[in-house]
């Protein structure tokens, strides 16, 4: 089913851990052709529906841990899909990063993984627009189910 027990706590199997990173990884995956639009919707749409069944679980760190590695997976996503350094730099600039940090991060040689980590990406691509654009969090939800 996807549970076990550590004591009394009800809490995910790492089995279904492993299965719902391997899910995000192939809806993010960084060379699939469609939108990011798309990619959204089924992210959040799957996001949904795996809180739902698995939000009776002890797990709140665990949804602030997954929360944060589906945006890194997502701003990768988009740095990818950005491929030139002028691109990369226009599109920064167009989001509010400073021109010297958006140069830098643009024309950075760290891997996509990496750069999506720095300082100008958070900035432009900042949990707020990830929220606007409909992504859910499964921290929040989880706190619905337990608390709401």
């Amino acid at each position: 089913m996807g549970f076990s027990f550590r004591g009394a706590r009800l809490v995910w199997h790492d089995k279904s851990l492993l299965q719902f990173k391997y899910r995000i990884r192939q809806i993010t995956g960084r060379s699939r052709g469609i939108s990011m639009e798309k990619k959204l919707k089924e992210i959040t749409v799957f996001l949904r529906g795996w809180i739902n069944y698995f939000g009776i679980a002890q797990g709140y760190q665990k949804c602030i841990d997954l929360d944060c590695w589906i945006r890194r997976r997502l701003r990768m996503s988009y740095w990818k899909n950005w491929r030139k350094v002028r691109t990369k730099v226009r599109n920064l600039l167009r989001m509010g990063v400073s021109e010297s940090l958006a140069v830098t991060c643009g024309s950075s040689g760290k891997s996509y993984w990496r750069n999506a980590k720095t300082e100008g990406i958070h900035i432009a691509l900042n949990n707020e627009l990830f929220q606007k654009m409909g992504l859910i969090s499964l921290r929040d939800r989880w706190v619905e189910i337990h608390y709401g």
